[in-house]
């Protein structure tokens, strides 16, 4: 008997970064007083200016009908004006196409460069949307492993080490969700010419590209490397940046001709982007970047603290992130040890212990390719930081 959903949907997983929020939500709702570290959004409201801009925009007639699948014209000029603002890489409108969030910018771009068997190398700690999109698309995930000694960052050795003859895609992404991982201008640029060399594709995401921390330095790869820059899609969108998160605005920049496939693709897939957050992101990427000033400035503060509160946890390892929102610290000291009667069995066994006996929800290492950590993002208040890491402390003190 043949199964009800297709193979190719039946093996796609939960985003895991989604059902530990839905968790937390849920309990918070039935009045069980939970620190949720487990989605990746700013805590921040939208600023007033890109709300007005929508708001305007809903008693607009015009915006009440369709436009372009892919793209108010007037946004992709200002993303392309924004793109070479803010990392130098100078692009025509022809080269972007705008999407529901940036989600829809990795699935359009995997599902228009690759054909069945094709390989994607995909550093690992990983976000956990890049191989479901990769395997959806018909290419295969190749995990390429880094760890905190290397502060979670390829080399490479280690890229050359994991090529094939198949290998068709790289994807590049610092900073890095979920580790906050930032690559140098170096080494931006050294994987950038062996990627070239080898007449690779790369698909970077610099979604967290304003979100970077002391000595550390956001580099676009297109533009430390020319020449790949037609064989190189980016993506982002105004989520992280603009505290944007629920309004669905991102966008793919690539050749001419990928874009203008991958548009094809979204005119049958869901047409334009609601009009309304296309105006809201148009306001967003024309104005000043004040907003994330301020917001960077918060989480760089708390990502000192948490960092701090965890690495000083008996069996947690918690390097200092550079970049993004995030910090993944190792918990593999604490597997195999009791904990409230139980063996701690994995980091996902962990995650769960935390989430029931502390009342703190975070995300386990596995649902990033990579056992034996956690991720808990330090969008959320002081407060919250301080209580939550608090509650984990006592806890795990616990452990035998």
């Amino acid at each position: 008997m043949s199964s009800r959903i297709s193979r190719r949907i039946g093996a796609i997983t939960e985003s895991a970064t989604l059902a530990v929020d839905a968790k937390a939500k849920a309990l918070k709702a039935a009045g069980r007083p939970v620190i949720g570290f487990g989605a990746g959004e700013p805590d921040f409201p939208t600023p007033d200016y890109i709300v007005q801009a929508a708001i305007s925009a809903c008693a607009d007639p015009r915006w009440h009908r369709y436009t372009p699948a892919g793209g108010l014209p007037e946004l992709k000029e200002a993303i392309a004006a924004k793109t070479a603002r803010d990392s130098g890489l100078a692009v025509t409108s022809g080269q972007v196409l705008v999407t529901n969030g940036g989600k829809q910018a990795l699935y359009n771009a995997f599902a228009t460069l690759l054909d069945p068997g094709d390989e994607v190398l995909l550093p690992a700690p990983y976000w956990t949307t890049y191989p479901e999109s990769i395997r959806l698309a018909g290419g295969t995930p190749v995990e390429v492993h880094t760890d905190e000694t290397s502060g979670y960052r390829a080399t490479v050795e280690q890229l050359e080490a994991a090529r094939t003859g198949r290998t068709k895609v790289l994807v590049f992404v610092s900073p890095s969700n979920p580790t906050g991982a930032v690559y140098s201008p170096a080494e931006v640029q050294a994987i950038g010419e062996w990627a070239e060399g080898h007449g690779l594709w790369v698909v970077t995401d610099e979604i967290y590209e304003h979100l970077v921390y002391g000595d550390a330095e956001f580099s676009s790869m297109p533009v430390l490397v020319p020449a790949l820059a037609d064989r190189c899609v980016v993506v982002n969108g105004v989520a992280k940046t603009y505290a944007m998160t629920g309004w669905r605005v991102g966008w793919m920049i690539g050749p001419v001709d990928v874009v203008k496939a991958a548009t094809n693709l979204q005119s049958h897939a869901t047409s334009n982007v609601a009009n309304v957050s296309q105006v809201a992101a148009l306001a967003a990427v024309s104005g000043d970047l004040s907003a994330v000033a301020h917001m960077r400035e918060a989480f760089d503060r708390r990502r000192v603290l948490m960092t701090g509160l965890l690495d000083a946890i008996p069996g947690v390892d918690c390097p200092l992130p550079e970049g993004a929102f995030y910090v993944y610290p190792s918990v593999r000291a604490l597997v195999g040890r009791r904990l409230k009667g139980v063996v701690v069995e994995s980091s996902a066994h962990l995650a769960g212990l935390v989430l029931d006996e502390a009342e703190v929800a975070v995300v386990p290492g596995e649902a990033f390719g990579t056992p034996g950590y956690l991720r808990l993002s330090y969008a959320t208040s002081d407060s919250d930081i301080v209580e939550g890491v608090g509650r984990m402390a006592a806890l795990l003190g616990e452990a035998e």
